[in-house]
């Protein structure tokens, strides 16, 4: 029987806060095995069907209508009024699975689910039983940053860049329980790592039926499958000889099936094209950029293996997603295309003139840093052991990466 028990609140307002719930549950077996036990909740979708809806008007945003999304940020960000001191809305729900499970932590990786949230916590469970920690995946601060990550009285704000961790403190958290620790991805990323020229090149011929030699544009998707691949291959096109591509569609069944019958009609272009794929940290290993909107989870990854963006602002930019593009414009560390066009544009001037590619891949680099993913982890479970009243020891994680070909 687990020790330790920690409750994860997520929704799945986009990929990002699930990814990254799965992500601490899987370090969470990685280095306690069953002293361990993570629940994750969808808080949002199963407590409130006003929730529910606002869930799936989010995701319908996100694809359709990203310019929208600045208008129903800001009715969200009501919620710091509505739930100061207690859960209002689906309170009956959190309740009773606050009693039934009776965690030690209480963990949140999502905006929506920190204020009011760790209070009841509190009442419910006793100050002294629970402790309460949040993730924050935001890149930097400013509109878009929703006042909702702050709750003062957390034991612990986690941020992934001090940009945003300085952000959180001017709203109130105090610094002294404040850390930065990077970007929470799944163990797999850190241990299928193609570390040899050698693996790379197996990985691309072999897996991608792609070729070494050319110069390969990853086109991405978050897992809801909103993109602009159709607009944005005929790009490639006249750089057939030079450029490659590498596609994935997300869950989006018509998407894929629409890129799949454009490749079939350009056989010119070399081109993989997937559907939801569980490779994206090897894809961007390959890769010599990903075209991508501002979602920090691909863009985490992305900085983590060193590949520059090209940001797709296709219809407008989400206020959080804004967050992640003026991180990197402000470094003048990626591209950011409005139209089909400047993409167009960004491609024909990289081919033409590398080095000007070459300039900004390095100034994307001079913002990556190396991490310890183990020591978040610590962290978060030591305050759930702190609870508990154990004391857990965890795994050694292999000090080298798994190479993978």
């Amino acid at each position: 029987m687990a020790r330790v028990r920690i409750l994860v609140l997520s929704s799945s307002t986009g990929a990002g806060h699930d990814a990254r719930a799965q992500a601490f549950a899987e370090w969470c077996f990685e280095l306690y095995r069953h002293d361990v036990d993570v629940r994750i909740e969808q808080m949002l979708e199963k407590s409130s069907r006003l929730f529910s809806w606002g869930v799936d008007f989010y995701n319908w945003i996100q694809k359709k209508s990203p310019w929208m999304h600045k208008a129903f940020f800001l009715f969200v960000e009501l919620l710091s009024l509505l739930n100061r001191r207690s859960v209002r809305w689906g309170r009956r729900y959190y309740e009773q699975v606050l009693r039934d499970y009776r965690p030690h932590l209480v963990f949140s990786v999502h905006d929506c689910l920190n204020r009011g949230y760790f209070q009841l916590a509190r009442k419910i469970l006793g100050a002294e039983q629970v402790r309460c920690a949040t993730y924050c995946g935001e890149f930097s601060g400013g509109f878009g940053y929703s006042i909702n990550w702050v709750e003062p009285s957390a034991d612990l704000y986690v941020s992934r860049t001090p940009t945003a961790r300085d952000y959180a403190v001017k709203l109130g958290m105090p610094r002294e329980r404040t850390r930065v620790r990077g970007h929470l991805m799944r163990p797999r990323a850190h241990t299928e790592v193609l570390k040899s020229a050698n693996a790379r090149h197996d990985y691309l011929v072999e897996h991608l039926e792609l070729q070494p030699e050319l110069f390969t544009v990853f086109l991405a998707t978050g897992g809801n499958g909103a993109n602009n691949h159709l607009e944005l291959l005929p790009k490639l096109l006249p750089y057939a000889d030079r450029i490659q591509a590498a596609v994935i569609c997300g869950r989006n069944r018509e998407s894929y099936n629409e890129v799949m019958h454009w490749r079939s009609e350009h056989p010119e272009l070399h081109c993989f094209v997937d559907g939801f794929s569980e490779e994206v940290h090897l894809l961007l290993q390959v890769s010599d950029v990903i075209v991508t909107r501002g979602g920090t989870t691909t863009c985490a990854k992305a900085l983590h293996f060193g590949c520059p963006i090209i940001f797709n602002a296709l219809g407008g930019i989400m206020p959080q997603e804004e967050l992640t593009v003026k991180f990197f414009r402000n470094a003048r560390a990626a591209e950011i295309i409005a139209h089909a066009g400047d993409f167009g544009e960004t491609i024909a001037r990289w081919m033409e003139r590398p080095r000007s590619y070459r300039e900004l891949r390095d100034r994307f680099l001079d913002l990556r840093y190396d991490e310890d993913p183990t020591t978040v982890i610590e962290e978060l479970v030591g305050l759930g052991s702190e609870a508990a009243g154990v004391r857990l020891t965890p795994r050694a994680f292999p000090p080298e990466p798994r190479r993978r070909g």
